[in-house]
């Protein structure tokens, strides 16, 4: 039997942080949840244990104490966040997981901030270099979770790392949540990732396209 390992969400009542924190309680894991927004985190708490009673978590304040009682850490929180995060965890992250979901868009969402030889995935490396950086989640929307399987197949969940077992282990989770997981490449390859998700952003912008819709067509 796997032993149960500890998750800390940081920015878990944003759109994406509560919808993965809702998916992973399905799961044997143990959630600690942070959010700065003390009154929408009881909420979430309260409405993961209205479904799921077994479900174990906590309520945290602090992102350095989550993420020191934690085994992997998801970054449920914007790119300009990520920096400001990672310096209040980089002491207690050394080893551990660390889950960069953020998409490094620009305020018109035509283009991105990072430097075309780089990624939202790699700079928080360099800001973690004792840790262990995936790249997940991040060519998902919110509703995704609520309906993971279109047509009867699991929509698809990109993943880039450089450690393979920590790969492994964001595959399992993936899996949990209801994703089809897909290892797409190194780190290296959040650029593309990331890339891939400011089209999608655009094209829904522009055309109002659904790209699972287009999936469905595709698979069928």
């Amino acid at each position: 039997m796997k032993t149960k390992q500890t998750i800390a969400i940081i920015g878990a009542t944003g759109n994406m942080g509560s919808a993965i924190s809702k998916s992973l309680s399905k799961g044997n894991y143990r959630l600690l949840l942070k959010s700065a927004k003390q009154d929408e985190l009881d909420e979430l708490v309260k409405q993961i244990r209205s479904t799921n009673a077994n479900a174990e978590l906590d309520a945290i304040s602090c992102p350095a104490e989550a993420s020191w009682e934690a085994d992997i850490i998801i970054l449920a929180v914007p790119f300009q966040a990520e920096k400001e995060i990672a310096t209040k965890i980089s002491q207690v992250a050394n080893q551990k997981i660390v889950i960069s979901i953020a998409n490094p868009l620009n305020e018109t969402y035509d283009g991105l901030v990072t430097d075309p030889g780089t990624s939202a995935a790699e700079e928080l490396q360099k800001l973690l270099p004792n840790s262990k950086v995936v790249k997940a989640f991040n060519t998902t929307f919110a509703a995704d979770f609520s309906t993971p399987v279109i047509a009867g197949k699991q929509v698809d969940a990109f993943i880039a790392g450089n450690d393979k077992d920590a790969v492994e282990t964001v595959k399992d989770l993936v899996s949990v949540v209801g994703f089809n997981p897909i290892v797409a490449g190194d780190l290296s390859v959040s650029r593309t990732l990331e890339n891939m998700q400011l089209l999608l952003i655009r094209l829904g912008m522009k055309y109002n396209y659904n790209w699972h819709a287009g999936w469905k067509i595709l698979h069928n």
